[in-house]
């Protein structure tokens, strides 16, 4: 049993846990979408996951089960729906779902919620059930509730050191070197690294075409190498944004209502 999973908790047990008005429960959220040839599709539920359990460790929180499918797969952020296992939803039914999940929770009592995106399409509709959420609760739920992305949390110190030749930006890191580097620290039997494509770095008009123009995506759907991911660049990473992430849910969730 891991004690941080709240799944792996018997409803006696998670109810005693939310006798603690300070226990922060975090709630992950990733896609099934495809990360090229060399990591698999699950990749964003997985690392929002593993990075949820870390930071939980280090706050004494909870973790509820990852919600595993995201918004569609956008061309310049994630390769687009072309992809054989993308699997997507549209952007009301995530919206509708974050919210029903969010209404459970503070049902149950929970006061204190991190939902952890590790998706990059999933932000706003992740948003709108929040806000849904927070609208139908009112004011009969002390419920606090923080959005995060965490890659947002790399610091320029952190980036230097997985970039030495330049950070080509967040958007076109899909299936690349953080993510991978990322994998290979939390779950390196799932990383093919022979697998991983020497494509050049995607490049893209500064517009969107509908239908999508498919061939403006690397075959392999990578945006950009992944060929200077290592371990250690996960490990490095993942310590830092566990620290900062940590950091941040203290220092929003020590005061109370009053404050």
């Amino acid at each position: 049993m891991n004690p941080v999973l709240m799944s792996s908790l018997s409803w006696v047990a998670y109810q005693e846990r939310l006798q603690d008005d300070g226990l922060v429960l975090l709630l992950p959220c990733g896609a099934l979408e495809q990360h090229g040839p060399h990591l698999p599709l699950g990749t964003d539920a997985l690392l929002s996951a593993a990075i949820a359990q870390a930071v939980a460790t280090k706050v004494g929180g909870l973790v509820a089960p990852t919600l595993s499918y995201g918004y569609k797969s956008q061309p310049k952020s994630g390769g687009g729906q072309h992809f054989p296992g993308t699997t997507s939803l549209d952007g009301q039914s995530l919206s509708q779902m974050t919210r029903d999940v969010i209404r459970e929770f503070a049902r149950h009592g929970v006061k204190n919620l991190v939902v952890v995106d590790g998706h990059y399409e999933n932000q706003w509709f992740l948003t709108e059930g929040i806000d849904l959420a927070l609208r139908e609760l009112g004011t009969s739920y002390p419920l606090r509730i923080m959005r995060l992305e965490y890659w947002d949390f790399c610091t320029e110190e952190t980036l230097n050191h997985v970039f030495p030749n330049g950070f080509p930006g967040f958007a076109l890191e899909h299936a690349a070197v953080i993510e991978t580097s990322l994998m290979l620290h939390f779950y390196p039997e799932l990383v093919s690294l022979e697998q991983i494509p020497d494509d050049r770095p995607a490049d893209f008009p500064p517009y969107d075409m509908y239908p999508t123009r498919t061939e403006w995506v690397p075959p392999s759907g990578v945006l950009s190498s992944a060929k200077g991911a290592s371990a250690e660049k996960g490990q490095g990473m993942a310590e830092q944004l566990t620290d900062s992430i940590a950091a941040a849910i203290v220092r929003e969730f020590s005061h109370s209502e009053a404050e």
